[in-house]
């Protein structure tokens, strides 16, 4: 497989996530889900609706969420769209919680090494196209998030959650968190299902990670560490696993005093280990080369 393409920039503006996706030169067709993370309840890390607005305009998108599988603000439709509200999504976007509405869609894994199928709320057939705009960030099961963990953990039902999080032992939330699988296990299904939505877009989904507010902690979390690293930029690439590989790869490299907090979270969950297991997966590569768009004016 040839290297993927990721472009970079230092900028981060609402400005300069646009120019990154024009740069991209892929124009996502028909109706755009614009799949990001609204932020749980008391996070003060998550990337707010301000600085989206210009990209979501561009693209004509639609927000799209999903409910949770854990106890908090959003594992219920009715208390999740509150919430949304209340962090100011509806005031400038329509917003859809694509497993508001059951049933599921199913989904399913191709040779996976888990899964063999996915669950995600059955309004994704509602769209013809994806932008995946990630905060690249650290998490406390996962070792960091970004477009890997969007397109899986994000993008899969409440139902779904729990059948990723189990390694596909269970699909009921209130039996996942006592049956959670060796940390392997857990990362190889994510690998799995990111794989299907990946598929599922084919050829017409691109992916933003903007690394800033760079906490080991998720935006998930209501307790969060306040970030650790200085902001470093924004990169965008029609691969998810190279603009990943790319972003651990700036992590790694930075001389940044809390870079080694953030890689320590990394370590400790294997995090480097959900882009090995996409890569054998075959539906993206490591291998990239990275493109300085400060560096082309």
């Amino acid at each position: 497989m040839e290297k993927a393409k990721v472009y970079f920039t230092r900028e981060i503006t609402p400005e300069s996530v646009v120019k990154m996706y024009e740069t991209l030169g892929v124009k996502l067709p028909g109706k755009v889900a614009v799949k990001l993370h609204s932020g749980e309840k008391g996070n003060q890390n998550y990337i707010r609706p301000e600085f989206v607005k210009a990209i979501v305009e561009h693209v004509n998108g639609t927000v799209v969420e999903c409910n949770t599988a854990y106890e908090g603000a959003r594992n219920a439709t009715q208390k999740h769209k509150e919430l949304i509200k209340e962090h100011g999504w509806t005031k400038y976007f329509d917003v859809d919680i694509m497993d508001a509405e059951g049933p599921d869609k199913e989904l399913q894994v191709v040779n996976g090494k888990i899964l063999t199928k996915n669950y995600v709320g059955k309004n994704i057939d509602n769209y013809d196209s994806m932008l995946v705009l990630s905060h690249f960030k650290g998490h406390p099961m996962g070792g960091y998030g970004g477009a890997l963990k969007q397109l899986s953990i994000g993008v899969s039902s409440s139902r779904g959650k729990s059948w990723i999080h189990s390694a596909g032992v269970t699909d009921k939330q209130e039996e996942v968190w006592d049956r959670l699988p060796e940390q392997d296990k857990f990362l190889e299904a994510m690998a799995d299902a990111a794989s299907t939505v990946h598929e599922f877009f084919k050829n017409k989904i691109v992916y933003i990670n903007v690394m800033c507010n760079l906490s080991v902690d998720c935006d998930c979390c209501a307790v969060a560490e306040d970030p650790c690293m200085k902001d470093i930029g924004i990169l965008a690439s029609t691969d998810p696993i190279a603009i990943d590989q790319a972003c651990i790869d700036f992590i790694y490299q930075s001389t940044d005093p809390g870079r080694d907090h953030f890689v320590e979270r990394v370590e400790r969950q294997h995090g480097i280990h959900t882009i090995e297991a996409a890569a054998e997966l075959g539906f993206g590569t490591r291998e990239y080369e990275l493109i300085d768009m400060d560096k082309q004016e």
